[in-house]
């Protein structure tokens, strides 16, 4: 399954065993892309095989800490040899944190920065040959809204994402000469997520004051992401690149 035309196309996405992840990866695979579930543990994404595949698509459970070298050179190998050459990647796992800034150790700190930001520097760098040789690629970073707009007690992983926001714009310049575009997706206000529901949980927000601050008034869904992420995954988004493209009702408008 070598062939990576434009009949043909590749994708991993990482933290895909739910969530945003699951939503992405069924939504490129609607799209006939062959998907690679990559998650923690490969029987975590079970479900979301299942789901790709009894709606016709093609789909690989793959097992990864996309934080380890190792781990991903194995995880990307099995895909290029099960599925072909890789040509699109969507880094969407992360991990959250709701530690006021003076109880932050050292340990946590790095270990989110290792999730977000040295998670996405690894994928891309394993997975980026394969898009030079083909000249052809699209990668798509799932950042947060609170990248944009800061948030307190979050301090290690909104500054985490805002660092995945201009590592994109970087990566964008860099890679664009050999046909590979990179953007990034800020959600907001996304429900029926791990970390959302962690806020809600957390923040004990009724709804109604929620839907205050989005101009749509109403809550985000993982599709809503899903469905941005394949635009920019598509053929017809080849001039947009280095983009933050905000999934977030109107909660964030500059």
């Amino acid at each position: 399954m070598s062939d990576n035309s434009a009949s043909y196309r590749v994708a991993i996405v990482t933290g895909a065993a739910a969530g945003i992840g699951a939503a992405c990866s069924r939504r490129l695979a609607k799209q006939g892309v062959a998907v690679a579930v990559l998650d923690l543990d490969a029987e975590r994404c079970a479900d979301t095989v299942a789901a790709i595949r009894g709606a016709g698509g093609t789909a690989l459970a793959v097992g990864a800490d996309v934080a380890d070298r190792a781990s991903v050179k194995a995880a990307v190998a099995q895909v290029r040899e099960t599925l072909g050459a890789i040509s699109i990647l969507v880094n969407n796992a992360g991990v959250t944190d709701f530690t006021p800034f003076e109880d932050v150790t050292d340990a946590r700190w790095d270990f989110i920065y290792a999730v977000n930001v040295r998670g996405p520097f690894i994928m891309t760098q394993e997975c980026l040959p394969d898009m030079k040789a083909a000249g052809w690629g699209r990668i798509v970073n799932i950042s947060s809204s609170s990248a944009q707009t800061g948030a307190t007690s979050m301090i290690p992983y909104s500054s985490s994402k805002g660092a995945v926001v201009t590592m994109t714009r970087s990566m964008a310049q860099e890679f664009g000469p050999y046909g590979i575009t990179v953007n990034n997706i800020p959600p907001g206000s996304v429900m029926g997520t791990i970390m959302s529901e962690a806020n809600r949980d957390r923040f004990q927000i009724p709804t109604e004051v929620l839907l205050q601050s989005v101009p749509v008034r109403r809550l985000g869904e993982p599709d809503d992401i899903a469905n941005a992420c394949a635009w920019l995954c598509h053929e017809d988004s080849g001039y947009v690149t280095g983009q933050t493209i905000g999934v977030n009702g109107g909660r964030v408008v500059s």
